[in-house]
């Protein structure tokens, strides 16, 4: 089974990959499309060259490895996207041969996280919109609206929401997804040390805290932009009872 995780920056997506890691059957790949981001967008993130000397840039070779053999003979391969890493024009026919699911938070908790790391200009800069793009794609391919999980509810009851992901894509639920040693990974991406300081010191999902968050005016424009594709994807979430 080939899995391709959706999600935007400054969510649980990188706790989730260790979630699956520590399968033993699972390989995973960490947004393998950075790179081609990054050649398409001209964007000047951290460690830009590195990522693309290290990754391929061609949209093409990428879908093509994301559809090949499972890596080092696992049966299940779990890849880490970001969403805004595709563009309107990106070919998405790749799709059809994974499992395609989407993780989504609330937008005011990621632009409090995000605008604290890298400058926030436009709301397509935390992926909502194209998360809803591929959803839609993967709807028309499938005759099915994808599978979406929110993060609160993962943090609040891991086992329970890794459980029912677990039997919605038919695959057995092992306690070692619900743990992992703290760290550094070899499968991180290169762009791992401006990113996963926080994420490297945990060993499980940590407890969902709820805040009182306030946006500055300067960020209602993005937030309201966000807004509607996060009601249009979360309507469609698991329901946790």
């Amino acid at each position: 089974m080939k899995i391709a995780m959706w999600s935007g920056p400054r969510n649980i997506s990188t706790a989730l990959m260790r979630s699956f890691e520590n399968r033993k059957d699972t390989f995973v790949s960490d947004e393998p499309f950075y790179a081609y981001f990054l050649k398409e967008s001209g964007e000047d993130h951290p460690a830009r060259q590195e990522i693309l000397n290290e990754q391929s840039s061609d949209w093409a070779t990428v879908s093509k490895m994301l559809t090949g053999n499972i890596p080092n003979q696992k049966h299940i391969w779990y890849q880490k996207h970001m969403a805004h890493h595709i563009f309107k024009y990106s070919d998405l026919s790749w799709i059809k041969h994974v499992t395609n699911l989407f993780l989504v938070r609330d937008p005011k908790e990621v632009i409090v996280s995000y605008q604290k790391r890298f400058p926030l200009t436009t709301h397509l800069q935390l992926g909502y919109n194209q998360q809803v793009q591929i959803a839609k794609t993967v709807a028309d391919f499938t005759g099915d609206f994808p599978i979406v999980i929110n993060a609160k509810d993962v943090l609040i009851n891991p086992k329970k929401v890794i459980m029912m992901l677990c039997d919605m894509i038919n695959i057995d639920f092992e306690e070692e997804m619900l743990s992992w040693p703290s760290g550094k990974r070899d499968s991180d991406g290169v762009w791992a040390p401006y990113w996963y300081s926080e994420v490297e010191k945990t060993t499980a999902f940590q407890p969902y805290i709820q805040k009182n968050v306030v946006l500055d005016s300067r960020w209602k424009d993005i937030y309201n932009s966000c807004m509607a594709d996060y009601e249009f994807l979360n309507s469609s979430s698991m329901i946790i009872t």
